[in-house]
């Protein structure tokens, strides 16, 4: 059985020496038989992925006319996807990216291949359910955007991995205290290579992980996710998350974002958090944005907050990400109403209720409530159940309102009226 075709792929050719002299490694294209250089050399690795992207734009420039789903190479759609949809969304390099996997795989498959079993072996083949699913969600939106541009009108469905659990890892207040306080008081550790201290490590007064206490303390207060909290600025700019220190306002979609389902809406600073800012900017320590590294802002504070997490002893997966899961249970211990917590947090009712809702004081408490308490029986049955035999031939059971109920040995009776 002939191997299936693969689609463009980046290829690393390997240092090689060439008459005496050496030639560092290289990325190349391969498509099929061909090997296109990139220019890119090792190091470069997110130049060379782009490309890779342009060399598909330019290679797939499919005809935007109507043909049947027996035709249509899943390329095609991609790059009609890359070209339509892709940079009108908020984060294009990531995009790009999902696309550029997704090619490798379904590229020189067609439309018609789209089904179950191959889902699921692209499932397998990627290994990773999560980054599978996310891949094939876009597979999915490609595929639809092509068939509302009328370029095929057959039924190709995506079959998507189960979704997996929800997290929920999130800190306590003295876990938060310890993780907060390895970032502050962590110190930079250099290797002297000099003089008789030579190879020895010697602790310096610098602080190297301070901004990522900042970045803490601004998740905790607000929920805010990690890539609003790295662009928050204290002064209006385009691309940054502007925080308003004189009405305590932060407003968290950046200056000349598109509003997505990852709802970023204006929240007010809680009392503490805005003291804090507005002691950074005063002390010149926040110059252009509160999270900064050597006066230039940070775009992932992953490295440094794996390190800060494993100098507090934290166990578990916690990730930037935990902070927002601990700012909504927080909120939840504290009572505060779901329609209050979720407009704060940017979340739906829905999701901060099935995700969260467990750890509000009030979750499910009129249940576990009512489980006490005496069922609700008839009147009859009430009665019937408090009988009490005596040796006397009748007698006054109980008068409810005004009516008595007498009771013989044989039979009960009611006299008057209820």
């Amino acid at each position: 059985m002939p191997r299936k075709p693969k689609g463009p792929r980046l290829w690393l050719r390997k240092s090689w020496n060439d008459r005496g002299v050496r030639r560092e490694a290289v990325w190349f294209i391969l498509d099929g038989a061909r090997h296109i250089a990139t220019g890119c050399a090792a190091r470069e690795t997110v130049q060379a992925e782009q490309k890779l992207a342009e060399y598909i734009a330019q290679k797939y420039q499919p005809a935007r006319k109507e043909r049947d789903i027996e035709e249509i190479l899943i390329a095609d759609v991609l790059s009609i996807y890359l070209d339509d949809r892709v940079p009108l969304q908020a984060r294009p390099e990531c995009a790009r990216d999902r696309v550029r996997r997704l090619n490798e795989f379904w590229g020189a498959l067609r439309l018609t291949d789209v089904n179950g079993a191959t889902c699921r072996a692209y499932v397998e083949w990627s290994g990773s359910t999560g980054g599978s699913r996310r891949d094939l969600e876009d597979l999915r939106a490609a595929i639809n955007h092509h068939s509302k541009e009328g370029l095929h009108r057959g039924i190709v469905r995506v079959t998507l991995p189960q979704k997996g659990n929800p997290r929920d890892r999130w800190l306590t207040r003295n876990e938060a205290a310890a993780l907060i306080r390895a970032c502050w008081n962590a110190r930079e550790i250099q290797t002297q290579h000099r003089g008789q201290l030579k190879g020895r490590k010697i602790v310096t007064d610098k602080r190297p992980s301070q901004h990522i206490a900042r970045f803490i303390l601004i998740a905790l207060y607000t929920g805010t996710r990690a890539s609003a909290v790295a662009a928050a600025s204290p002064y209006r700019s385009e691309g940054r998350s502007y925080v308003d220190l004189d009405q305590g306002l932060f407003y968290r979609l950046a200056e000349g974002s598109r509003a997505t389902k990852k709802r970023q809406p204006p929240v007010p600073l809680p009392p503490r958090l805005l003291a804090h800012m507005r002691r950074w900017v005063g002390k010149k320590i926040a110059k252009q944005h509160f999270v900064e590294w050597n006066d230039k802002p940070v775009l992932s504070v992953t490295t440094g907050f794996r390190t800060a997490v494993r100098r507090a002893g934290l166990t578990g997966k916690v990730t930037p990400h935990t902070l927002r899961h601990t700012a909504a249970t927080w909120l939840m211990q504290a009572g505060v109403p779901m329609w209050q917590a979720s407009r704060f947090l940017g979340m739906t009712q829905e999701t901060l209720e099935s995700v969260y809702g467990h750890h509000h004081p009030e979750h499910l408490r009129e249940a576990a409530a009512a489980i006490g308490l005496q069922p609700r029986q008839s009147l009859a049955e009430s009665l019937a159940g408090n009988r009490t035999v005596h040796s006397t031939p009748s007698q006054s059971i109980e008068k409810i309102g005004g009516p008595a109920w007498t009771r013989t040995r044989n039979q009960t009776v009611m006299s008057g009226r209820l």
